[in-house]
């Protein structure tokens, strides 16, 4: 290491913009410091401008994406507290451009968004759970070598003649097996 490089290791004093250099470089360590020493600063800018606890987490993990994806390129043509915060002020400055271009909601949003049926509801899930267990106890209920056939057809997807060489019994045997186990499915199941 030479004279004009920090020590990071034991690392307080060096400079945002030497630890952004030892950073590009590749040393994990100095990205750290960094982050440690703006996050709480730039949180609270992003926040204090958008006054949205969560658009300001998303605009401020932008921000620091941004700091990222520019790491390699960047040069100490500013000080690096200046060059981070005018990513975030461009960042705002484009959520802002964005709203004016976007829309407002209509005043009947709310009511719509009411009407759209929700596909994960409690009774919803509680009904697939009860179909699931009436499956199970379906199979359970079969003969074990209709259970097997049955299970090896459907869930492994093997052939009529791959499940007779597993099982032992012909073609006709394994195709008999599977007619009688879907019959008795189809009869133990309530039909919707």
């Amino acid at each position: 290491m030479n004279d004009a490089e920090p020590a990071l290791n034991d690392t307080g004093g060096a400079s945002d913009e030497q630890l952004m250099l030892a950073w590009a470089g590749g040393e994990a360590a100095a990205f750290e410091q960094l982050y440690a020493r703006h996050r709480g600063r730039l949180y609270r800018f992003m926040l204090r401008q958008l006054r949205d606890q969560a658009l300001a987490e998303e605009q401020f993990q932008d921000v620091w994406q941004k700091v990222i994806a520019a790491r390699a390129g960047w040069k100490p043509d500013a000080p690096f507290g200046v060059w981070l915060y005018r990513i975030a002020h461009n960042r705002l400055g484009d959520h802002w451009r964005a709203l004016k271009h976007r829309p407002p909601a209509p005043d009947d949003s709310d009511e719509r968004a009411a009407r759209i049926p929700d596909p994960d509801t409690p009774e919803r899930n509680l009904s697939e759970f009860e179909r699931r267990r009436l499956l199970q106890l379906a199979l359970d209920a079969l003969p074990p070598e209709q259970r097997e056939v049955l299970l090896l057809r459907l869930e492994q997807e093997l052939t009529l003649e791959e499940i007779g060489a597993i099982t032992g019994v012909g073609r006709e045997t394994v195709k008999s097996r599977l007619r009688y186990a879907m019959d008795k499915l189809r009869a133990g199941l309530p039909n919707e």
